[in-house]
């Protein structure tokens, strides 16, 4: 059957070709604003929209490298004259790129508008302050704090003879534990799970939390102090000898 068809069919080998030698011109000239963008936005992934008289370019960049040139003209309709699935129809970016040039002109205009932008910035700025005064008193207010814990589980440590252990007290109806390996503090936090870490392995805390925890601390120690005195008392009554 297919014999007896004689009719000529065009190839479209030359269209497709020109085509694509146009899309990688477009790349790589458009590559060089999207690695410009890039620098001048600061970040490795954006994108920016450029008006003309005929419509409107899109341009995304993602790691400083052209993701996408999109067209946009104002008769409606989208062509992606440059994108990452398929090549544009020819006759649509014919029509797109009757627009390209202006499409750079407004980007250059922007690059433009920003010249001066920072001249009149003033860079002489004001001293900082020094936070070491501070920070020598909050460690010193924390080293000792780590004295006094150090020194209640030494005495836990030799009374109960474990490696480890914790001991829990409320102050002023806030919940303070002091957790402890052999003899030293392990960490003292204040107000339980996802409380104030008073003493840890980690970071200290902030200067305002020392000052408002370090009264209540006296609480702490005095209820550890109580804490020995019942244990006394309670071994004070038993007797060996009968009586």
């Amino acid at each position: 059957m297919t014999d007896e068809l004689d009719f000529d069919i065009l190839s479209a080998e030359d269209t497709t070709t020109r085509r694509d030698e146009v899309v990688t011109a477009v790349k790589d000239h458009a590559g060089q604003i999207a690695r410009e963008l890039a620098i001048l936005q600061g970040g490795d992934y954006g994108q920016e929209t450029f008006s003309t008289r005929k419509g409107k370019w899109t341009l995304k960049y993602e790691g400083g490298a052209l993701q996408y040139l999109r067209y946009k003209g104002k008769s409606g309709g989208e062509i992606y004259v440059v994108s990452t699935k398929q090549p544009p129809e020819p006759e649509d970016l014919a029509s797109a790129m009757r627009d390209y040039d202006e499409f750079v002109e407004s980007y250059n205009e922007h690059v433009r508008s920003l010249d001066g932008v920072l001249d009149d910035v003033e860079t002489d700025f004001p001293a900082v302050e020094t936070t070491e005064t501070v920070v020598a008193e909050r460690d010193r207010i924390l080293g000792r704090i780590r004295e006094v814990c150090d020194t209640i589980c030494g005495e836990l440590h030799r009374y109960d003879g474990t490696d480890y252990g914790t001991f829990r007290t409320t102050v002023s109806g806030t919940r303070w534990e002091l957790k402890r390996e052999e003899s030293q503090a392990s960490y003292l936090r204040v107000g339980g799970e996802g409380g104030i870490y008073l003493l840890s392995q980690y970071e200290a805390p902030s200067a305002p939390d020392v000052r408002e925890l370090t009264d209540e601390f006296v609480g702490f120690v005095e209820a550890y102090n109580e804490h020995v005195e019942e244990l006394e008392a309670s071994l004070s009554q038993v007797s060996l000898d009968g009586e």
